[in-house]
């Protein structure tokens, strides 16, 4: 991938994009010198924790005010609940972080239970996508989960960038069962595919050597293991004293990640840290 003529142009943004103190716009990607019809996307997967950071706080604005210092255009979002429970009182998180950010979304409920009362919302938990951009599709296709295994989805968005169509994947696969996870990622490429430019986030629950994740490195590019200036070992769990490298962002051969690092301007908001992405959509 950085054998094309493209590579000159991702050293140029890599080092314009996310400067020293790791800050980035979607104003900064509108001003990037790039091909005619190429779009630049800064991308963040982040499991909220349902909004509760390690410091036992519910704080959903501290979740908005990490996106929004971070400068993420469109963000896959883990663990969101939506009128759960008393744990997030009852909020309906996905419609609350839109309205603060002032940004598009879409939830997928990969748990959906009965209202407790009638005339109550669903009980509802999963993931979401924030998009600066239009949202002009969406669907939530849930994956393979064995008996006693909490129910795993793959969230999707097609984002209107500019004129120019990006699906956006966002998953949370199975923290218990390597053989669920196994399966989740044979499923998710087939749903997929390698040849749409695509972003995919997501915690992933495995590291990148574990055998769950090959199907995702051998069919996509690891933004993280791609980034020319890659800053530490892109361990994002747990939060306050990161080991795990289980959150990560993928991109199709036609999606190039320029930059990447973990967000750490605020490691209490939840249990992990955020990983912020800088890519080029080409075609």
């Amino acid at each position: 991938m950085f054998r094309r003529t493209l590579s000159v142009l991702a050293t140029v943004v890599a080092l314009t994009a996310v400067g020293s103190a790791g800050q980035a716009s979607a104003a900064d990607g509108a001003r990037t010198a790039s091909p005619a019809g190429a779009r630049v996307l800064n991308v963040m997967s982040f499991n909220i924790h349902h909004a509760q950071g390690t410091d036992g706080v519910l704080d959903l604005q501290r979740i908005a005010r990490v996106v929004r210092e971070s400068g993420a255009d469109v963000v896959g979002l883990q663990e969101v609940d939506n009128h759960y429970s008393a744990r997030s009182d009852w909020a309906d998180q996905p419609a609350e972080l839109a309205a603060l950010l002032g940004y598009h979304v879409v939830f997928g409920a990969n748990i959906d239970a009965a209202p407790p009362a009638a005339g109550g919302h669903r009980v509802q938990y999963g993931t979401a996508i924030l998009s600066r951009y239009p949202v002009t599709a969406s669907d939530n296709t849930w994956l393979f989960n064995s008996p006693g295994q909490e129910q795993r989805g793959l969230l999707h968005a097609t984002l209107d960038v500019r004129g120019r169509k990006v699906e956006f994947y966002d998953t949370h696969l199975a923290a218990g069962s390597q053989t669920d996870r196994l399966r989740q990622t044979d499923q998710i490429v087939d749903l997929i595919g390698t040849k749409k430019p695509a972003i995919l986030v997501g915690d992933f629950n495995a590291l990148r050597d574990a055998p769950e994740s090959q199907p995702l490195q051998n069919a996509y590019t690891d933004a993280w293991a791609r980034s020319p200036h890659p800053r530490g070992d892109g361990a994002t769990y747990p939060a306050e004293a990161p080991t795990g490298r289980i959150d990560v962002i993928y991109t199709t051969r036609t999606a190039t990640p320029l930059v990447t690092r973990v967000v750490k301007g605020d490691p209490v908001a939840s249990d992990h840290l955020p990983l912020l992405s800088k890519v080029l959509i080409t075609s």
